[in-house]
């Protein structure tokens, strides 16, 4: 199998690493040249210098995967890409659209015979060893087509995909999952920040995120994360008290108001990082934030 990537930063550079290491034959596009060069040498990665040039590397078939920012940069993308696919050849959105959009594009794609897959991925930067999480909205035609590069990325060729149904469902599943992911982060926060904040007890925050790891009812990845990142300082004195929402929470508040379906949790924890956004304190905030940056590479925002 040989397919395009369309994005090489720090999900889909890994992604393309992944595949190759798996058997897919990858041609690789960014508009940096340096991270093309740099896969090429290190992960054999078929380097491209445009768009054109990578999907004149395909075959017959041309399957194109997108890591791009969401919204505009992936819409014109997808526009870009119509004049130079032809009928039964296949994009496939991997990064975190709105689901509602990803309708739009299958609609708009199926009116050329091109064939779209909304792929929901979850994974981080630790993606590349671990595998990815992949949740694909497309028909079954289309979802067979791309099932070698799933297999190829997952933890195993078994698990870790799931074909959840039409165009929209994947991202739909990925958006949820994301303000799932909220609510469990903003719940180690607050407790964690609880155990700080009795000072005569004087509790070693990294050691008990450590503890918790071992046999707790509430061991998981982000447990793991979090006390990796709690051992070199636990008390986070450089992190600013920050915490940035990258747009999948806020969608799946306004997704339970649509649907009148109670989502305290998760719609509270959407409004606690909003609230960090206004220059509050709080050890809670910082732990929210190394948290990100743990399991998705982003930014954290430091004092300063």
């Amino acid at each position: 199998m040989k397919i395009a990537m369309l994005g090489l930063g720090k999900m889909g550079g890994n992604m393309a690493a992944r595949l190759v290491r798996k058997g897919v034959s990858v041609v690789g596009y960014d508009n940096n040249q340096t991270i093309v060069k740099e896969l090429s040498e290190k992960e054999k990665v078929i380097a491209s210098s445009s768009v054109e040039d990578a999907l004149s590397k395909l075959d017959k078939q041309k399957i194109v995967w997108m890591m791009l920012p969401a919204g505009e940069i992936t819409k014109k993308q997808i526009a870009d890409l119509i004049p130079l696919l032809n009928k039964g050849d296949i994009i496939i959105d991997g990064g975190n659209s709105n689901f509602k959009q990803s309708v739009k594009m299958g609609s708009m794609l199926e009116e050329y015979d091109i064939g779209f897959m909304d792929c929901g991925t979850s994974g981080g930067v630790w993606g590349l060893e671990n595998g990815y999480c992949l949740m694909v909205g497309a028909s079954h035609e289309v979802a067979k087509a791309v099932e070698p590069a799933l297999k190829a990325l997952a933890p195993t060729p078994q698990t870790g995909w799931l074909h959840v149904g039409p165009i929209g469902s994947g991202h739909f599943t990925k958006m949820i999952h994301n303000g799932i992911e909220y609510g469990m982060m903003e719940s180690f926060a607050e407790g964690l920040e609880l155990l700080k904040g009795r000072k005569e007890y004087d509790i070693d925050i990294g050691k008990v995120t450590e503890l918790w790891r071992h046999g707790s009812v509430v061991r998981s990845w982000l447990l793991d994360l979090t006390a990796e990142a709690l051992k070199g300082d636990p008390e986070l004195d450089e992190i600013a008290p920050f915490v940035a929402d990258s747009g999948e929470g806020r969608w799946t508040a306004v997704e339970a108001i649509e649907q009148g379906i109670p989502a305290p949790v998760l719609t509270q924890a959407l409004q606690v990082r909003f609230r960090s956004q206004e220059k509050s304190k709080g050890y809670g905030y910082k732990i929210l934030s190394i948290m990100r940056n743990a399991f998705g590479g982003h930014v954290m925002k430091r004092k300063g």
